[in-house]
Parts: structure tokens; sequence; C-alpha cells
């Protein structure tokens, strides 16, 4: 009797999503885990709010685990007599100078610093060992591996004097010519939330053969530990959005402190990109985003996002003849939502009874939403939907899809309009313009009324608005279906999980949108013609 090849075991991770939250990400994370059936999966979400106590998702069976993890809670003081805590406090001294400099893994001593911290050796003999990586980078894998072994590593670790510290001699960069300058209060403010991200460090993943994470720093973070601490390699989806924008929650900071963020997650991205075995854009966006941020081109395998087709056939437009918008999103502080409020009150004004609908707007954002809805003086015209469970309900509200994204969103849902066969008007952020191409009307940023006249346009015109939802139904399968996904992905994980093993008919793979890259990872050399 034949034994059955053990199956690869696959740590999903993910920033507060799949399978506990129903959103674009965490579809794709779906299609993902369905399709590879012959890997066993473990699905970990890191978040900093309470976790669903269920999935929010039926599981298949090559789920092994789900588990979300909280971090920011209170952590137990570690009671120790004497205890100086100096392979923190020297592995926090590195972290900071680090940041400071802003060099990230550029130049200085790295990783090889953070060995020896880890293993209670002094700051000069870690200094000794070998050339590294950069000093950020060291001090962290110093604190990863340090969390292995206390609760909390930065305990008794003076963060705010070591941060301001550092910061005196901040050099400008490109983003700063003239740095903001730290002070004692914005130092303290700085530490407590470094702390909390920090928090990530001590998260412990499932033993297995590969850790696949889903871009964001917090997520990120627990996987380079994962991997400091185990070996295990990293696969990484790069889906973030510049990190010199800061995130609408942090508008009441000081510059200094957004500042030390904004430094200290292009950091983590740096530190992920050195890392990990594979880098996966999902689009020339997100590859140029990775390349200026350190990403080795040889590692980076672009592959874009898909959906299943026949979850978003084409609808016939709705009846009633009334000149109907709809947009996909959170309803969140950073989803785009008051722009596009913006653009529609020239919209209503132009159309009187015009509809907007808000299609997926979460219970955690429903407030802030309907705060927005009064705000701009629509009411009536406008109607919240909580996300459809069935996706074939999602665009079939409207006439026109106004894609207007937030600065971190990516282009999942503009995929999903494209397949519906709806014709849509975007935003020319990110990677909007290579998504849509010219199946659909782009308008640039921070100007609602040229929006407002894009939609306008289509409302009135319903032949041209068949012409590009024909174009953009054309164009979603042709470039972003999932059964590509899945096919891509398995590939990828075979390359870090196991040896690859040539079959006699193999081919390489020539990705539909090509990205500049030098030689391809193992395994997509090794695709077999009925792969292709």
């Amino acid at each position: 009797m034949k034994s059955t090849p053990p199956q690869e075991r696959v740590c999903l991770l993910t920033g507060g999503g799949y399978p506990f939250r129903r959103d674009a990400l965490s579809g794709w994370c779906r299609t993902l885990v369905e399709g590879l059936r012959r890997y066993r999966f473990d699905l970990l979400t890191v978040t900093d709010r309470e976790p669903p106590s269920t999935p929010a998702y039926p599981l298949p069976l090559n789920v092994r685990s789900a588990a979300a993890v909280r971090i920011g809670r209170a952590v137990g003081r570690e009671r120790r007599r004497g205890d100086h805590n100096e392979t923190g406090r020297n592995a926090a001294h590195l972290l900071c100078r680090g940041l400071a400099e802003g060099r990230g893994l550029a130049e200085g001593r790295g990783l090889a610093e953070g060995r020896g911290l880890a293993e209670g050796r002094g700051l000069a003999e870690g200094r000794g060992l070998a050339e590294g990586r950069g000093r950020f980078a060291g001090g962290l894998r110093g604190l990863a591996e340090l969390a292995a072994e206390r609760v909390d590593p930065l305990a008794n670790v003076p963060l705010a004097d070591l941060l301001m510290e550092a910061w005196r001699g901040v050099p400008s960069t490109a983003d700063e010519p003239t740095p903001p300058r730290l002070g004692a209060r914005d130092a303290r403010t700085a530490a407590t939330l470094l702390k909390h991200a920090l928090g990530a460090l001590t998260v412990s993943l499932p033993q297995t053969d590969l850790v696949h994470c889903v871009g964001g720093t917090t997520p990120l973070l627990s996987a380079l530990a994962g991997r400091w601490r185990a070996g295990v390699p990293l696969l990484l989806t790069e889906a973030r959005a510049p990190v010199a924008r800061h995130r609408p929650a942090e508008e009441r900071l000081s510059p200094a402190v957004r500042a030390v963020l904004r430094r200290f997650r292009g950091a983590v991205a740096r530190t992920g990109y050195a890392e990990a075995g594979l880098i996966a854009p999902l689009s020339a966006f997100h590859h140029g985003y990775a390349l200026r941020h350190g990403a080795a081109a040889a590692r980076l395998v672009q592959v874009p996002a898909g959906v299943d087709p026949s979850e978003y056939p084409i609808a016939g437009e709705p009846e009633s003849g009334q000149p109907t918008v709809v947009w996909a999103g959170s309803g969140g502080p950073d989803s785009g939502l008051t722009a596009l409020l913006a653009a529609f009150e020239h919209v209503a004004a132009a159309l009187p009874g015009a509809v907007l609908h808000l299609v997926g707007v979460t219970p955690a954002h429903e407030d802030h939403c309907v705060e927005q809805v009064e705000r701009s003086g629509l009411g009536r015209a406008v109607r919240l939907h909580p996300l459809p469970a069935d996706p074939r309900d999602r665009y079939t509200w409207g006439l026109v899809v106004a894609h207007v994204p937030g600065p971190a969103d990516p282009p999942y849902r503009l995929i999903e309009a494209m397949m519906s066969g709806r014709a849509v008007v975007g935003v020319d952020v990110g990677p909007a313009a290579e998504t849509l191409g010219d199946a659909g009307v782009l308008v640039q940023p921070d100007e609602p009324a040229e929006l407002a006249i894009a939609i306008v346009g289509l409302l009135r015109a319903p032949t041209r608005r068949r012409q590009l939802g024909d174009a953009a139904r054309r164009r979603a399968l042709t470039h972003f279906t999932n059964d590509r996904v899945v096919r891509v992905y398995g590939a990828l994980y075979a390359d870090l999980a196991g040896p690859p093993v040539a079959p006699a008919n193999a081919v390489e793979l020539a990705l539909t949108i090509p990205a500049p890259r030098t030689t391809p990872p193992a395994t997509l050399r090794w695709l077999s013609e009925e792969d292709r």
C-alpha cells in the first residue's frame, strides 16, 4: 500500500482579518485556503482590538486551527530582584538608533548584534560578531528572541529616554528635510505607541513549515519573531500603502510622534523584505514600493489579486431608471468615504433623485458613516447596506460603481466591480490605473468636482456605460481570476516549504502582468504545461 505523502503546514498570518472578519482581504485569503487543499493551514490573525469569538467563515477541512490574538493588553509585571534587563535595554538602544538614523537595513551593524544581545552578550561583543543589515533589525531581533524568555522584553527599559537620546542626532531625509524635534512629552507618547506595537513580537506561532504573512506592520512583526525564533521560511504578500502617509487616527499626534511611527513602519517593512524568502506584491504599484524600500528584485513575484468569476456574474441594470451609484467599503475614517460624499454632493445637485448606495459598511464604523452622511446634508440620498453574504448582490444596486479607496486599500473591490460588469469611475491612486486600464474612467485624487462630472456623464450615457462594463468584465477575466492566484501561490509555497521538483515537461511561467525582476524563483521555472 502506498503511503500518503505528508501535507506541508502553512501558517497564514494576517492583521485582524481572516477568518474572523468579512472584508475584501479576508475573501482573498479564503480563496487561497480553499484552493490549496494539499496544504494544511493554521490561521492566525493578530489585532489590537477584541477578537471575535467565532470565525465569520466556515472553515474547510484543510484548516488545522484558527486563532485570533489580541496585543496591547496590560502585561503582567515580572518580579525579578535586581532586574535591570540589560539585554532588553541594549536591544532597544540599537532599535532606537536605527530608527532615528532612518537607515533601517541600509547600513550599520545588524542581525548579528541582535543575536549577541539575545544570548546575553553585551553590546560591544555583539558588534564584533559580524557586519550585518542594520541597527534597527539587530535591535528588533534582540527583542524578538528575548520575548521567548520573558513576558515583557521591554520591562524596566527606559524606552522614552533611549528614543529621545537617539533622536538628538537624527539626520534629514528626502521626506523630512528638517526632522521635527522630539521633546520629553512626545518621546513618552512615541515610546508608549512603539511598545504597544512591539507587543506583536510576543505572539507565538504554531509549528509550521512556512509562514505566509499578508502585509501590514503588526502581522509582519509577529512573522519576523517567529522566523528568528524557529527559522521558518517567510512568504510576504505586499499590499500595504506607502508608509509616508499616517493614519487618520493619528491626526492629533504631534509631527514628531508621527515621524517616529512613519520611520518605524518603514524600518519594519525593510526588515521584512530582507528576511522574506519571497515577496509577492499585488501590483506594479506595490512592486515599486517594495523595491524602493530595499526588497531584492530576485525575490519579487508580482501576483495580482483575483476573484471567482462565478461569484460575480453580470447582472442587469436596475429597472427603476433612477440614477444610482454604488460604493463598496468599510465606511471607516480611512476608507475614502469623505471624498466620495464630497463628490456625490455635486452629483445630487446635477441629478435630483440620484441615490448613493454604500455597501459593506461594518458595524464598527456604522456610527462614523452615519455622522459623515448627516454632515454632508445628503440625508435620504444615501442608503447604507451591510456587506452582502452573497457577492452576486454586491454591485447590483447601482448603474455606476464609484471606486474611491482609502490610502491603504488594495484593489480587491475594484476587481470585484470589474468582474461584475459594471462601469467604474475611479480615483487614480495606488494601483487603480494599472488595474482598470482603459476599461473605465479615472480622475485625479482630491478633485471631487471632476469625479462628479465623470459619474454624471456615465449616468446620462447608457450605451457608453454598458460598453465600459463589458470591457471591465473582459479585462478582469483576462488578468484577475482566482484560479491564477491559487496556481501561482501553490508554486511559491512549494518553493519555500520544500525542494522544487522539475517535471519532464517543465516550462517557465510567463506572468500575465510582468514586473521587473531578475532570476525567477525555482518553482516558477518548473511549472508543467498543464499548469499554464
